[in-house]
């Protein structure tokens, strides 16, 4: 297997989009990815994408988006993996350079989420149909019953499920591509309307539109592309159970750990060795449970990171410096390019108001569904 590195990207605003469609967003990220390595040829293309058969209308994603790109003939495929399809994707492309099969493949996401499409219908999908969906439950409710599961174990309360959403919008809010660019306080959250007890608005993230992309190759050929290449030290993909009911402790994300082992086993590293991490917090309860299970705090004690400042910038271990999935957006097939594209900017020392100071390891994980698949890329600055 051969070294691989992440040499550039490219990526769209987040947000409500309408001037945008889906073939126009992947092409604004891809391109931008293209002219900063300033490549004119690609091996490959993966396509990250959840649903835009249902939200747009559009399958068959891979020869459609290389065409747009103009590069029909250039061998092009859609990843699908619910919320995880974008890390999925990059998981892919990965694969194939370090392979050797590819010296050059583009890895994107993109998802066009506002166009008409009921958004909480069209997410149900990703989780059991036959043991969830039919009997009425969607994400919200799912994510609702996480957080009860987890404030009965651990005590978690709604206050310190509305400090990892403030905390977040003060990332998002140093953040040019961002969705939400505004701080929000304890008393807004706790304020927000109620969507599925215990979950208020303002602990969901929104429906977005958008697209990211990076450009891989192998490492030992990236200063063709640039002087400050990413190394990827690990690729890992693990999955659970599609229902929730059939794990035995909801309130703990077993694919996310275990993702995380592998992978840190994989690139010879610990969870303190990392310096910065993107987590899929589609809920803020989800980034609660996710750094339990990276292992940068102990089982139970999550609930208290956003609060006393361990995960904000400036903190032990900065978490979300983006925004995350609250405040930056999530379009979902998009989202885990650009949980990346946080790491690769923050590594090479290009994130601006949001950097985190001697950066040199960093990590991303893109969970799908409740959890039932989650994807950990670590990366490196070379």
């Amino acid at each position: 297997m051969r070294e691989v590195a992440i040499v550039a990207a490219g990526m769209t605003r987040f947000g409500e989009l309408w001037e945008s469609s889906l073939r126009d967003l992947f092409a604004e990220a891809a391109s931008e990815a293209l002219t900063s390595a300033k490549a004119d040829r690609l091996d490959s293309i993966y396509v990250g994408n959840m649903a835009a058969g249902q939200f747009v209308g559009q399958e068959h994603l891979g020869p459609l988006m290389a065409d747009h790109l103009g590069m029909a003939g250039v061998a092009s495929v859609r990843v699908e993996c619910a919320c995880a399809s974008g890390g999925a994707a990059l998981r892919s492309a990965f694969l194939e350079v370090a392979s050797g099969a590819s010296d050059l493949v583009l890895a994107a996401g993109v998802e066009k989420m506002t166009d008409g499409a009921d958004a909480t219908e069209v997410l149900a999908t990703a989780a059991d149909q036959e043991l969830e969906a039919y009997h009425g439950i969607t994400f919200p409710g799912l994510y609702a019953m996480i957080a009860r599961a987890h404030a009965k174990a651990h005590g978690t309360t709604d206050e310190d499920m509305a400090w990892v959403s403030v905390k977040n919008h003060k990332h998002g809010a140093l953040n040019p591509k961002a969705q939400f660019r505004r701080e929000v306080t304890v008393a807004e959250v706790l304020g927000s309307s109620m969507v599925a007890d215990p979950l208020r608005l303002l602990q969901c993230s929104p429906v977005s539109d958008g697209a990211a992309a990076v450009l891989l190759c192998p490492l030992d050929q990236a200063k063709k592309y640039t002087d400050r290449p990413v190394k990827i030290r690990a690729s890992v993909l693990a999955t659970s159970t599609m229902a929730l009911a059939d794990r035995k402790d909801p309130s703990f994300l077993d694919a996310v750990k275990l993702s995380a082992d592998r992978a840190y086993k994989a690139a010879d590293l610990k969870p303190s060795d990392v310096h910065v991490v993107e987590v899929h917090d589609c809920f803020a309860i989800a980034e609660i449970c996710c750094i339990e299970a990276l292992g940068l705090v102990e089982v139970g004690k999550g609930r208290h990171a956003a609060r006393e400042g361990l995960t904000a910038l400036g903190g032990k271990i900065p978490v979300n410096t983006s925004g995350g999935l609250k405040s930056k957006g999530h379009p979902v097939g998009a989202t885990g390019i650009a949980q990346a594209i946080e790491i690769f900017e923050q590594l090479r020392g290009e994130a601006g108001a949001r950097q985190v100071k001697n950066a040199r390891i960093g990590l991303a994980q893109n969970m799908g569904g409740s959890g039932a698949s989650s994807v950990v890329h670590i990366l490196e600055r070379v």
